[in-house]
């Protein structure tokens, strides 16, 4: 995700960190260039004038144009709801660290172990948060995991098909611990399995956006569309505006080439790419703040963003 303050005036222009120029340089390049072979040629191709009116543009245009703002608005609710998923992770964390913290006694049998089960506790969920991000960018996540968990544990989660599912398998393992040992109140035991199960619907409702993208064939479509619309505009407009249509043209091309582009980088939320969601600092908000709660010392620094970018 890019955090910075928004340009202004005439640095506006020259942002690119960020900016989706990057991914369509290369169509708007093209479509500029033929714009500017049409405008010399004043649209003859083999010797013959290719003449075409604005009519079929406008009557493209404007379809072209609503269809476009409909798929950003549909990419842009898969983007917010991802976040807000997210965002419900950072809550049931923090309520499970503070139930354990507050819930979690001792142990008739074992009166001086209940520090060490919280803590085993609470760094489940930490790494749960980060397995789960590796999970959905599918990336290594050996560097967060092993420091959070015993080497028999880590073995065991290697082994694994999915790791944030078998890390909420273990934290059910540890509430019917709690349980067991008489740790804990069945009734309270209860608010704890509630929040854990939330936990783990955020993580499905994470993976369901991630599995389901828009329909491919809406978005070919729209790409064609886009595409055929741009390359044809320079013919329509030469017989009007003359030298000015390769400015027009690349005006027009940016605007329509930068919507679609857009579209298909957020409509992927979970990735790495500028603009999605900053699962890593999420993540680190998250150990910060359950770190914090069992009193270790020193905590992680908080992400921090590089070259405008936050991960």
């Amino acid at each position: 995700m890019i955090v910075r303050d928004r340009p202004s005036g005439f640095k506006l222009f020259f942002a690119m960190r960020g900016s989706i120029l990057s991914r369509i340089w290369k169509s708007l390049v093209v479509t500029t260039l033929l714009a500017i072979v049409v405008t010399i040629t004043d649209g003859s191709f083999l010797g013959h004038k290719l003449t075409v009116t604005t009519i079929p543009f406008t009557l493209m245009g404007l379809p072209l144009a609503i269809f476009l703002g409909f798929r950003n608005n549909s990419a842009y609710d898969r983007y917010w709801e991802g976040r807000k998923l997210w965002g419900e992770l950072v809550l049931r964390s923090r309520n499970f660290v503070r139930q354990c913290q507050t819930f979690v006694g001792h142990a008739p049998s074992d009166p001086t172990g209940d520090a060490a089960l919280r803590r085993q506790m609470v760094h489940r969920a930490i790494a749960f948060a980060h397995a789960l991000r590796h999970h959905l960018r599918g990336t290594d996540g050996a560097e967060d995991l092993k420091p959070l968990l015993s080497p028999y544990e880590w073995e065991r989660m290697l082994a694994s098909t999915h790791k944030p599912h078998f890390l909420m398998d273990r934290m059910g393992e540890d509430l019917k611990r709690c349980m067991e040992e008489g740790r804990i109140d069945s009734m309270l035991a209860a608010s704890i399995d509630a929040t854990l199960s939330a936990m783990v619907a955020t993580g499905a409702a994470c993976e369901r956006i991630r599995n389901t993208p828009i329909p491919f064939s809406y978005t070919l479509l729209l790409h064609r569309t886009a595409y055929l619309y741009c390359f044809l505009l320079p013919f329509g407009l030469v017989d009007t505006i003359r030298f000015m249509t390769p400015f027009v043209v690349a005006i027009v091309a940016y605007t329509f080439f930068g919507l679609d582009a857009l579209g298909d980088e957020i409509e992927e939320p979970f990735g790495m790419s500028a603009n999605d969601l900053p699962l890593e600092a999420i993540c680190r908000g998250i150990e910060i703040t359950l770190r914090e709660s069992l009193g270790e010392k020193p905590l992680p620094k908080p992400a921090a963003p590089v070259d405008y970018q936050l991960l």
